[in-house]
């Protein structure tokens, strides 16, 4: 489960609009605003160089901040969204969202593969392990956000499939699509690219149909 929720420092920033955020860049700063919670927006600037070290550690929208602002209570926020520079590829503005504990939310979260030495496909057949979802978008309980989910190769042999229903998920937390959908498949020799490939196609298409469905309804 997650470890100990990491702070976000960030300032409020004087004045709105495009001119107020203008400055806040040239201050060396990003601006952003905090909203939801059932409080009023607030707008705030964080230090360029320190959003910049968070998002080359990866992982920043798919995680839960502890929000410090200066003569504020703390409050625990997710980013929803990073906007960047067309040309620089830069962050220019953020958009922080406020969480109460037992709030849910639609997070992604890393899947970690365990015990490859005990997959007779991967150690004994000549398989090799290919990673349809690398994450997987589950809705979570804000107070407690698993790190990862875990997916156990052992007696698993070439020709397998692990499905999201394969695997035991963290209290709490429900995939967001209904469907039971591929996780990662073990290939024969040879087959690896074939096999992601249909496997990759079935995903598009069952997600594909669910978006048609949604439509309809």
């Amino acid at each position: 489960m997650a470890g100990k929720i990491p702070d976000l420092n960030v300032s409020v920033r004087t004045g709105t609009g495009k001119g107020a955020a203008r400055q806040s860049r040239r201050d060396g700063n990003v601006p952003g605003t905090v909203y939801g919670g059932g409080q009023d927006p607030i707008a705030i600037e964080i230090p360029f160089n320190a959003l910049f070290k968070r998002l080359k550690a990866g992982r920043f929208l798919a995680t839960l901040f502890n929000l410090k602002i200066e003569g504020q209570e703390d409050v625990r926020v997710v980013c929803r969204d990073v906007q960047r520079d067309k040309v620089k590829d830069l962050p220019i503005h953020l958009d922080l969202m406020r969480l109460r504990r037992d709030s849910r939310v639609a997070m992604s979260i890393t899947v970690e593969f365990i015990n490859h030495e005990e997959s007779p496909g991967l150690a004994n057949q000549g398989g090799s392990l290919n990673t349809v979802r690398p994450e997987v978008e589950l809705s979570v309980i804000a107070s407690d956000i698993p790190d990862h989910i875990t997916v156990d190769l052992a007696g698993l042999n070439v020709g397998a499939t692990i499905s999201i229903s394969d695997i035991d998920l963290p209290k709490g937390a429900e995939p967001t699509i209904e469907r039971d959908f591929i996780i990662a498949t073990i290939a024969a020799p040879g087959g690896a690219s074939e096999e992601t490939d249909e496997a990759e196609g079935e995903e598009a298409e069952g997600e594909a149909a669910a978006e048609g469905d949604a439509a309809e309804s």
